[in-house]
């Protein structure tokens, strides 16, 4: 039998569970112990958004008995005697409900973004920022409100500089052969410097008074004006690159190995790496475009998760989902309740998120070393 015979056997002979990650990369007495968690806990964390969302239906500034929310709801679906007024029925239905689906579109996909570039930079402090996305994303919605354009040209204009940003950050690093990863980070940073750069002579030469107001609370992020439209807006693009992540998501676990590895498996892990990139990138774009600059979901949410499933991809991008869309719910309940005027949504995810990834640093129990 000659060699490339042997290695054809080998290849066939490989399944997934022969497939481990380097033990360098990932501490994995933590992730053993984390795994002892019982089923009923996991079935908690699954069915924590639903009530979550309950909860939230039931909460504001304008008080709605919960007997009259759930008339209301059920009202859809099977006809009855209206006992609620107009006002209550404006405020669960036109403001409260497409608010609640934005934040858990919003902090599933941030989640689910930050998780996959974890992996495919095998760094734990990668953010679905790491790109420019954000920093694109606010200069095009910066420069959109300086020219006064519509609502959703802002968004439009958020969407593209968004992507604008990563497209410049890829072909950046495509200008070297060689440590492509790196390269790839380096210029995140440069571009995200230069948007960023660009942002603040936009703010510069924005009215201080009109202009300069609305984008520095855009940039401090916000659902208190989403609208159903907005939410079917970019829901095509978070349902394909969510999609496309979670059908790949055994493959982000292939990324662990070495060029040499993969192609003796077959494996084209540059092709995996731009559907990540694409993916993600769509999911952070569409995100930002609605909500603003929302800080800490993608990077805080996949450490809790590895706490919980282990590192694995396949359990950990799904459960990623669950707790960021029921994570970001939370914090847009806190923002719209905790005072009287609205805290925005930004200020209190950093304000909350960055004592808490400290916690997970100093437990070291995240499934890094």
């Amino acid at each position: 039998m000659n060699t490339s015979e042997h290695i054809s056997i080998n290849t066939r002979s490989l399944q997934m569970k022969d497939i481990h990650i380097p033990s360098e990369q990932y501490n994995f007495e933590a992730v053993k112990a984390t795994l002892r968690i019982g089923v009923p806990f996991r079935i908690f964390f699954c069915l924590l958004p639903f009530g979550v969302i309950l909860w939230s239906l039931f909460i504001g500034r304008y008080e709605v008995e919960p007997l009259v929310v759930i008339k209301m709801l059920l009202s859809l679906v099977y006809p009855m005697e209206p006992t609620w007024t107009n006002a209550d029925e404006t405020i669960l239905f036109q403001i409260r409900l497409p608010r609640i689906i934005a934040a858990v579109i919003v902090g599933a996909a941030l989640s689910m973004a930050g998780a996959a570039y974890q992996g495919l930079f095998k760094n734990p402090l990668v953010s679905p920022d790491i790109l420019g996305v954000s920093s694109g994303a606010g200069f095009g919605a910066a420069l959109a409100i300086l020219f006064s354009t519509a609502a959703w040209m802002t968004q439009v204009s958020a969407f593209i500089g968004g992507i604008l940003a990563v497209l410049t950050s890829y072909f950046l690093s495509r200008l070297y052969k060689t440590g492509q990863i790196l390269v790839l980070v380096l210029s995140g940073v440069i571009v995200s410097a230069f948007f960023g750069a660009l942002l603040s002579v936009t703010k510069y030469v924005a009215d201080p008074y009109e202009k300069l107001p609305t984008i520095i609370f855009w940039l401090m992020g916000s659902l208190s004006s989403v609208r159903y439209n907005d939410i079917l807006s970019i829901l095509p693009t978070i349902i394909f690159g969510g999609g496309v992540l979670i059908l790949i998501r055994w493959r982000i676990n292939l990324l662990s190995l070495s060029q040499d590895e993969a192609k003796t498996l077959g494996i084209d892990l540059k092709k995996i790496t731009r559907i990540i990139i694409i993916c993600a990138t769509l999911l952070t774009a569409a995100s930002v475009c609605i909500s603003g600059i929302v800080g800490w979901v993608g990077l805080v949410i996949p450490h809790l998760g590895r706490m919980i499933t282990g590192p694995d991809y396949r359990k950990l991008l799904p459960f990623t989902i669950v707790m960021g869309a029921s994570y970001l719910l939370i914090m847009d309940d806190l923002s719209r309740t905790i005072i009287a005027t609205e805290i925005p949504l930004g200020i209190l995810t950093a304000l909350l998120g960055a004592p808490f990834f400290a916690y997970l640093l100093w437990r070291r129990k995240t499934g890094w070393v």
